[in-house]
């Protein structure tokens, strides 16, 4: 009789748990990456940790608004590494989905192709990746570090560390332009003297530098020639090289560079688009000492990260999502404020208590939304950049980082370029 009941009992929780999954609204959301092309090594890890997260929040009761529950349905589509593609998307994704929100775009240039589209449609959009800055759009929230609180800060530990040559190099688009434009002012500000400074200058028809590095397209293959130039450059001692590479290109990059003998005692490569999920493909026992600086490492040991790791792992054992890889997992910083960027835009909403575009604005805008994610307390403020911990590392053997320096609660400020002009100015 008790085995009866208790198998009845267990029909009728599974019956009302299934009638209540099918009684509950739904909103959808969108997920907008590269899962094909040049920045998929990136991207695709990006479509998994929101998975992960929308999966998450279904799983505790999904969004909650006035009493009503609403379970994310993502829409997922593919802007397969080409930036007019994710503008075709995002007008897809806000006009015939009518998704209350969109994750997505790794690269600044497809974020610049989306722009215009979500200002349009007065759509919403988290942009989770290290940054140029420079921009501040009211359709999207920077959950990215900005300049300040990655490439300044190893720039930072770098002088401090005796350093006095910087080589730049990066993929051609906005991004890696920008930041080295911002840096190499940056470093003169610091006295670095101009000869210090590597990879080249290009200038205007006044004689304004407008551009600071070497540069190589997205899925470039042949770097022998520059990285002898590295070697050459770095022979006086006291080098290092700041890599902006994107995507699948840094894995010849570097292993050119282990090729070429270049070991981190000789002239250590700081790199901003570079974290633990790209070092899976790369030979990192060439690499160890290399340095990272990000919002998040894999090695952070506090019980927010040891819980969430765990949950990651429990997931890639039960979840059933086309396409997502299982083995060998690692999670990256672009990975983590992609996951707090989902949990920032729930609490903003259920404070709001709509998905509302112009209502999750103002309260994101407020600076009350905040998020203990995996790598330390975020908040959002009022520019739609986030106030969160700066961690250096380098690189071990095993893929992950050892954190040498930590910046806590740095607020991010998306314009540098302005202040650093006026300074410098006000040197001469």
């Amino acid at each position: 009789m008790k085995n009866h009941l208790s198998k009845w009992l267990g029909a009728s929780v599974a019956v009302l748990l299934a009638f209540n999954a099918m009684a509950a609204d739904t909103v959808k959301v969108g997920i907008l990456h590269s899962l094909s092309g040049t920045m998929a090594i990136s991207e695709t890890s990006l479509r998994d940790i929101l998975l992960f997260a929308f999966d998450e929040i279904n799983k505790t009761g999904g969004v909650k608004i006035g009493g009503k529950s609403y379970m994310i349905e993502p829409v997922i589509v593919d802007g397969a590494s080409n930036w007019p593609l994710f503008a075709e998307k995002a007008k897809q994704l806000l006009e015939e989905d009518k998704c209350a929100v969109v994750f997505g775009c790794w690269t600044s240039v497809s974020r610049k192709s989306v722009l215009p589209v979500f200002e349009k449609d007065n759509g919403m959009l988290f942009y989770p990746v290290q940054y140029e800055g420079e921009e501040l759009s009211k359709n999207i929230f920077y959950t990215a570090e900005a300049v300040n609180q990655q490439a300044t800060p190893a720039v930072d530990y770098l002088l401090a560390q005796g350093k006095k040559k910087f080589y730049l190099i990066g993929t051609d688009y906005v991004y890696p332009q920008t930041t080295n434009l911002i840096l190499y002012k940056y470093l003169l500000l610091h006295g670095v003297s101009l000869d210090s400074i590597g990879g080249g200058l290009r200038k205007d028809d006044s004689g304004k530098v407008i551009s600071a590095g070497k540069y190589t397209p997205f899925g470039h293959t042949d770097y022998q020639q520059i990285v002898a130039e590295i070697k050459q450059f770095a022979a006086g001692g006291d080098a290092c090289v700041i890599n902006t590479i994107n995507g699948d290109s840094n894995v010849p990059f570097f292993k050119e560079v282990a090729a070429a003998g270049l070991t981190p005692a000789d002239c250590p490569v700081v790199s901003f688009s570079l974290a633990e999920d790209e070092l899976r493909a790369l030979p990192t026992k060439d690499l160890v000492g290399e340095l990272g600086c990000w919002t998040y490492f894999m090695s952070i040991k506090s019980k927010e990260n040891k819980a969430f790791l765990k949950r990651w792992d429990d997931w890639l054992k039960t979840e059933d999502h086309p396409g997502v890889v299982k083995e060998k997992r690692a999670v990256d910083s672009p990975m983590v404020l992609s996951y707090d960027g989902v949990y920032l835009w729930k609490a903003a909403v259920e404070k709001a208590g709509t998905f509302e575009v112009e209502k999750v604005r103002e309260t994101l805008e407020s600076g009350s939304i905040s998020f203990d994610g995996p790598g330390g307390k975020t908040t959002m403020q009022k520019n739609h950049h986030t106030i969160k911990n700066v961690y250096i590392g380098d690189t071990r053997a095993d893929g992950q980082f050892k954190i040498l320096k930590t910046f806590d609660g740095i607020a991010g400020e998306p314009f540098l370029l302005k202040g650093l002009d006026e300074k410098l100015a006000a040197m001469k």
